[in-house]
């Protein structure tokens, strides 16, 4: 049901809609749209403070330039729900109905106005250069126009200063607009951004200007928030036949205060309650990540040269508090994975103990540091990862790879902990421990308790919690319950008496269990919450490959899901108890 049929954003259905209104009306929309933001993200969650800030320039862009011919590639593309209601999808901010028709990023599969599917920071650049260069070979003569919007918190990824560095040679259109709000997720990192405050300071004039330097023409535009000043800029540099840096000042958070407040916690909101601001969730009570830092600091206190290093995500391990009580331990590296581990490697070889905290997404891109720094180095880095799991999210932001990534590199044991003592063993050892890098993989599910069965785990001895016969389930981390409900089911339907086992590692594995194991099981069936393709699974089916017995895998299939929800893909990918268990009589049956 559409809450709001008076509002003028009803009568926008493509962007050619908007030409016609009045400076007035284009500002009453915009508030309009703040507010559909709102109401969105209050019932569903999303990002908050991005689509606040760029309001003005999406509405500017879209009554100057002539969308889809002129194309616009939004950074990260969280900040792409304005753009979106003005090419055709509005109907996924008036009507709660549709809140969940629509992915929170860019997608060429919803409309033509969205040219890549966008969910990681500084692409941007390099994707509007390779369409400029598109453009003037195949269409020499194209008054197409090619615009990039890029956050200045995106500006400290490797990958932005590759964009730009190419950009800068090109003899044709190209619009960069870097959208300066001071903000990544948490505060900007780094020396680049002295500089860009000194622009800030000098209405653009400062003579140290990294854009100028590079080669690009340049303006300042110290309110990005005006409508009437975007309008009037985006005129001016419509057609021109080179490449030019927008820098452009606006507020995160703009015309809600408590995002305005605390920028990075309105970064992105759970549901919550647009009066007070107040969150709908239950609050967090006991959890994996405050466990991590709690030992960490005990670590701390005894003198080790333990330090915390993240990658501008101190949100999603509750590092703030770390910070505040430890802040000579603490290194935020910006928007740059890449940097975080190879600086760890170096800490860890000088004889530093460093923990790298990494979301499972955002690891992928450092994976060449996993391998030519890392791994080849055999350093001692200790790494969290969180968000490895199947997850029901954007196709962006999916987590179920890290378990194929890291296991195929040689000298990294990476290990998945069951339970919260668990994975506290295993962080004490890997902080003892100097012969290799270590991988722990933090579970997401609801916190267990348990006891380590190990607090060496040089050599991995699997644990089993059920000695049984016929089947055997080996459960990797957060998949436990899992195992615990498929070996309940076997007993319930099938009179099996399964066999349990909790594998710890999905790198390291234990031969002479393997070995003894099938000597009274004719299955053996693996559960891992990630890709099957690559992963733990795989390396238990290698391992009896020459022998008779069967082997199971069960997760995730080889593809990419977008915004399923997650019972709907569990049920995809047969990872209910029942189906596992139907799978599991359907092979016994055959042999």
């Amino acid at each position: 049901m559409n809450r709001h049929p008076d509002y003028l954003l009803n009568r926008v259905n493509e962007p050619e809609d908007i030409k016609k209104m009045s400076l007035d009306e284009l500002k009453q929309l915009a508030t309009e749209m703040r507010q559909l933001v709102l109401e969105r993200d209050a019932a569903i969650g999303g990002h908050v403070g991005p689509n606040l800030g760029i309001m003005e320039t999406a509405i500017a862009y879209h009554y100057v330039f002539d969308s889809p011919h002129d194309k616009v590639i939004w950074d990260v593309s969280h900040q792409c729900y304005p753009h979106k209601m003005l090419t055709g999808r509005k109907l996924g901010f008036l009507d709660p109905d549709h809140y969940e028709d629509i992915s929170g990023y860019t997608s060429p599969e919803e409309s033509a106005h969205d040219f890549f599917e966008i969910g990681h920071t500084s692409t941007s650049v390099s994707l509007a250069v390779g369409l400029a260069q598109a453009r003037d070979l195949l269409h020499p003569d194209s008054k197409d126009n090619i615009v990039a919007v890029i956050g200045d918190g995106s500006l400290s990824g490797g990958l932005a200063f590759e964009g730009f560095n190419n950009a800068a040679k090109l003899n044709s259109n190209l619009i960069i607009v870097v959208n300066d709000n001071q903000m990544a997720i948490d505060k900007d990192q780094g020396g680049l951004y002295k500089g860009l405050a000194k622009l800030r300071e000098s209405n653009g004039e400062d003579p140290n200007n990294i854009f100028t330097f590079m080669g690009f023409d340049y303006r300042y535009i110290a309110d990005g928030n005006d409508l009437q000043t975007m309008i009037d800029t985006f005129k001016d540099v419509k057609d021109i036949d080179h490449p030019i840096v927008l820098h452009v000042n606006t507020l995160k958070g703009k015309g809600y205060e408590p995002a305005v407040e605390d920028k990075m916690k309105w970064h992105w909101q759970g549901p919550f309650d647009i009066k007070t601001g107040k969150s709908k969730e239950k609050p967090a009570g006991e959890n994996y990540s405050d466990a991590i830092l709690a030992e960490l600091g005990k670590q701390i206190d005894a003198g080790e040269p333990v330090v915390a290093i993240n990658a501008a995500i101190p949100g999603v391990f509750n590092l703030k508090s770390f910070q505040k009580k430890y802040p000579d331990r603490y290194y935020d590296v910006g928007i740059a994975e890449q940097d975080s581990i190879t600086t760890a490697v170096a800490m860890a070889e000088a004889g530093a103990k460093p923990v790298v905290f990494q979301n499972s997404t955002f690891l992928q891109r450092a994976y060449d540091q996993l391998i030519h720094d890392m791994a080849l180095n055999d350093s001692p880095v200790v790494m969290i990862v969180r968000g490895g799991t199947i997850a029901s999210g954007s196709a962006t932001h999916q987590g179920s790879f890290d378990i194929s990534m890291i296991s195929d590199l040689p000298n990294i044991e990476y290990l998945a902990p069951t339970n919260l003592e668990e994975m506290i063993s295993m962080l004490k050892w890997a902080l003892k421990q100097r012969e290799q890098p270590v991988v722990i993989r933090q579970p997401e599910k609801e916190l267990i308790h348990g006891t380590p069965s190990q607090d060496n785990y040089s050599h991995i001895k699997y644990d089993v919690a059920h000695q049984g016969s016929e089947v055997a389930i080996m459960a990797v981390g957060d998949f436990w319950q899992l195992g615990v409900e498929v070996r309940d089911q076997l007993q319930k339907k099938l009179n099996i008496d399964a066999t349990l086992v909790n594998p710890k590692s999905v790198t390291g594995i234990d031969p002479n269990y393997l070995h003894h194991l099938s000597e009274n099981h004719n299955i053996v069936v693996t559960l891992e919450d990630g890709n099957v393709s690559g992963g733990f699974g795989e390396t238990i089916a290698r391992y009896y490959g020459p022998k008779d017995t069967k082997v199971l895998n069960f997760g995730a299939p080889r593809e990419f899901a977008d915004n399923v929800p997650l019972d709907v893909m569990y049920e995809w990918y047969h990872l209910t108890p029942e189906q596992i268990v139907d799978d599991i009589e359907k092979v016994l049956h055959s042999l």
